[in-house]
């Protein structure tokens, strides 16, 4: 089911979340893609975030990648304010005081800030300081996975914005949790830091697999792969 952005308009939130919802499922995620991005973009916004919380790991992982694409969009339409909206509710989900967890947001934060270079002049900071001892470090194992993944995806499109990220991901690269060694290990690559060079090299007999969302599908690769910049 496809229609124009003047016709769904006319549409009902709930009746757009329940139609992206049946998007997300597509096999070709290019399809999904186009047939969501039909619909204006702030009607988007609570539909996505909602599909963050998804309990298939797919579904949240496109919902992240929607959403980068469209908060982008709304950017580049010369809407800045309300695509600072947006970065400010992730950051906001990231914060104690919000009674949640946060799924999804780091990722979303590094998706939209990948996308988008406006955003990622005024934002890169923020999702480094989730890492960093001196800045909002993240406690919580589960969401410093995702806040790797995010500094890891920004740092594949700008490296040299977020360079001096690089010392903070070392710890991860000696984690306990083989999905923070790998994302680290992912990010660290891309970044290019003579500080990683030695625990990157320390990684290169770790063949534990993970599974990491690369190039918009779930792959399987082993974290000495990852730690050796190898093309996935």
């Amino acid at each position: 089911m496809t229609t124009d952005k003047n016709n769904q308009k006319k549409i009902g939130a709930r009746t757009i979340k329940k139609q992206i919802s049946g998007f997300l499922l597509y096999p070709d995620f290019q399809k999904t893609i186009d047939n969501i991005c039909k619909f204006p973009e702030q009607q988007l916004i609570g539909p996505l975030f909602s599909h963050f919380y998804n309990k298939e790991e797919l579904i949240r992982w496109r919902a992240v990648t929607i959403m980068g694409i469209v908060v982008s969009r709304i950017a580049e339409s010369g809407n800045m304010e309300s695509a600072r909206i947006v970065m400010r509710r992730l950051m906001w989900n990231l914060n104690d005081e919000s009674g949640g967890i946060g799924w999804g947001s780091p990722e979303a934060m590094g998706e939209i800030l990948s996308r988008n270079q406006a955003l990622a002049r005024e934002y890169h900071s923020i999702l480094t300081s989730y890492v960093s001892e001196h800045g909002n470090f993240l406690e919580h194992e589960i969401l410093q996975r995702g806040v790797l993944w995010g500094i890891g995806r920004l740092a594949h499109e700008q490296p040299d914005l977020i360079r001096h990220a690089a010392p903070d991901l070392i710890p991860f690269l000696k984690s306990h949790d083989p999905l923070h060694r790998g994302l680290a290990a992912w990010g660290c690559t891309a970044l290019k830091h003579p500080s990683a060079d030695l625990p990157l090299r320390e990684l290169a007999d770790d063949n534990t697999k993970i599974k990491i969302f690369l190039n918009q599908e779930l792959v399987e690769c082993s974290v000495s792969l990852l730690a050796a910049g190898q093309e996935i």
